[in-house]
């Protein structure tokens, strides 16, 4: 029995404390001052590799294993909210990922990854949309598929490119109506179909599912020639001729 109560349901401070101090012990203030001006962040870090976080939080995860899906959400929110550097942030990624939270992966969990999307920036939104968003879908299509059309008309840039990538590692199993809803709603005169990030992931997008069917991204290209951005066709095109 740990020596620190935990209450039901609630944030596991023992992991989450683990997992701080791992950070901060880990951590390279010349590696910190460089990350942030990289990343453009307000938020400062503490100069940890990714690869590093990721083993911090396997390690403290073996220390402190979670109780249940409710104690796992309520964690990550915590990690998450009240980040003081933003390793902490990709922590509350990384323990999201664990392989001992895969049974907690259903729907429901949709709105915690919408809560970590929301304002955040690429590097958070890019990991949670294909590894997190897009393993709900591949299990429950059902569920997962309006959302994520909801998603790709939606009023956050950031919800828009999840719908987008969320099929990036779908390869024969992408729903394609699916995909083409998500690129289509995001073209040059959509909401935001001139900003750098959309135009970004509509390209990667495509490029992505043309290692699976050429034929498709090649007739989505062709039909939306003059909605698509010169850097969305560039990027489609890095696997494929489109002539």
């Amino acid at each position: 029995m740990r020596e620190t109560a935990q209450v039901a349901g609630g944030a596991d401070d023992d992991l989450i404390g683990a997992i701080r101090a791992g950070l901060a012990a880990a951590g390279d203030p010349e590696r910190a001052a460089g990350q942030q001006r990289y990343m453009k962040s307000t938020m400062p870090f503490h100069g940890v590799r990714m690869g590093q976080v990721r083993r911090i939080v396997r390690a403290a995860v073996a220390r402190h294993p979670l109780e249940n899906g409710t104690q796992w959400e309520a964690t990550i929110r915590e990690l998450w909210d009240d980040a003081a550097r933003r390793e902490e942030r990709y922590a509350a990624t990384a323990l999201a990922r664990h392989p001992s939270a895969r049974a907690y992966r259903t729907p429901e969990v949709l709105d915690l990854y919408r809560h970590l999307v929301t304002g955040a920036w690429w590097d958070h939104v890019d990991e949670i949309a294909a590894h997190l968003v897009g393993e709900v879908l591949r299990f429950e299509p059902d569920a997962v598929e309006p959302v994520l059309r909801g998603w790709a008309e939606g009023e956050d840039m950031w919800l828009r490119r999840t719908a987008i990538l969320a099929q990036l590692r779908s390869k024969d199993g992408t729903d394609t109506a699916l995909l083409a809803h998500c690129l289509s709603t995001n073209l040059e005169g959509s909401r935001f179909g001139s900003e750098f990030f959309i135009r970004k992931a509509v390209g990667w997008a495509l490029r992505e599912y043309a290692k699976t069917d050429p034929d498709w991204v090649r007739r989505f290209v062709a039909e939306h020639c003059e909605r698509l951005s010169g850097l969305s066709v560039r990027e489609a095109s890095k696997h494929l001729p489109l002539s």
